[in-house]
């Protein structure tokens, strides 16, 4: 029997490449918050009951001195490491990869540490109250095992002004449920206003108004098992590879392709920003003071 309210698992364990450093862990806030904790004020108020952090090892010590005290007697709280050995069998293990194995990888390094439905976020995405709100109703009354879900972005809301962004495009019917979606690693806006992917010669425009996937992902506990199967297929073909990353987006288009689950997007991505490059830290930082000031967040977070 599952405990009903649902847990919020943070995707903490990235490199922040583009960044030049552990965005996950640097404070944006008036008072130096980091922008995950936007995301977990925001989920006790919406009824989540556990906190998941997934890090890289160099960096537990400085989130569990970061976070356990400040969040102690708010939520359960629990840390799992994505290494690059994490569920990789001996003969896939390679001295020369540096890269993290991407974002499906370590939703599975966290199969043992969650039992319940619960959402999956990125640390350095602010997702906005509606998107807990959202998650929490969905997760507490509608997961099951054939039925997850996502928060949906209108793509002209989620670019950066600073160079491109990887975003997971989708392609949704009627019914509100997600048919698929495809990873584009290059987007931003040309000087003409037109939203277009350009990578590796392919050009591809994207109206206005396109939902996108921001990692904002709702899962009942049955999908670890079928991450961990596709983690095997991933390794099979691509895991002697330096670069290849096996991402959610793959785990849940299968599903979909499969007919062994349905996804639905829910409303509730009204506002967002993020973290890409350090150019974007200013825009983050006023954007955070201004929510504070309009009343949207209390002075002091915890």
């Amino acid at each position: 029997m599952y405990n009903m309210k649902p847990t919020l698992l943070i995707l903490a364990a990235g490199m922040g490449s583009r960044y030049g450093g552990d965005k996950q862990v640097d404070g944006f806030g008036p008072h130096n918050e980091t922008i995950l904790e936007y995301s977990i004020f925001d989920a006790i108020q919406a009824g989540f009951g556990k906190v998941v952090f997934i890090v890289r090892e160099e960096i537990l010590d400085l989130a569990k001195s970061l976070f356990v005290e400040k969040l102690s007697g708010r939520v359960e709280v629990d840390f799992v490491v994505q290494s690059l050995n994490s569920y990789l069998p001996v003969e896939f293990c390679n001295p020369d990869r540096k890269k993290p194995y991407g974002t499906a990888h370590a939703l599975l390094c966290a199969k043992d540490a969650v039992n319940e439905p619960f959402a999956v976020i990125n640390a350095d995405d602010f997702y906005g109250r509606e998107a807990f709100l959202a998650l929490g109703r969905f997760l507490s009354q509608s997961a099951s095992p054939d039925l997850h879900c996502m928060v949906g972005y209108a793509i002209q809301n989620v670019l950066s002004s600073y160079g491109s962004v990887s975003r997971g495009v989708c392609d949704y019917g009627s019914d509100g449920n997600l048919r698929g979606m495809i990873e584009r690693t290059a987007i931003s806006r040309l000087d003409s206003g037109a939203i277009v992917h350009e990578a590796d010669g392919e050009y591809v425009e994207i109206p206005e108004g396109t939902a996108v996937s921001m990692n904002c992902w709702g899962f009942h506990p049955s999908v670890f098992a079928e991450t961990q199967r596709l983690w095997h297929e991933f390794l099979a073909s691509k895991g002697m590879e330096l670069k290849s990353e096996f991402y959610i987006p793959t785990v849940v288009n299968t599903l979909i392709e499969e007919q062994k689950a349905a996804v639905k997007i829910l409303e509730g991505g009204k506002t967002w920003f993020g973290v890409t490059y350090a150019e974007d830290r200013p825009i983050v930082t006023s954007a955070l003071r201004e929510l504070h000031e309009s009343g949207i967040y209390p002075e002091k977070l915890f």
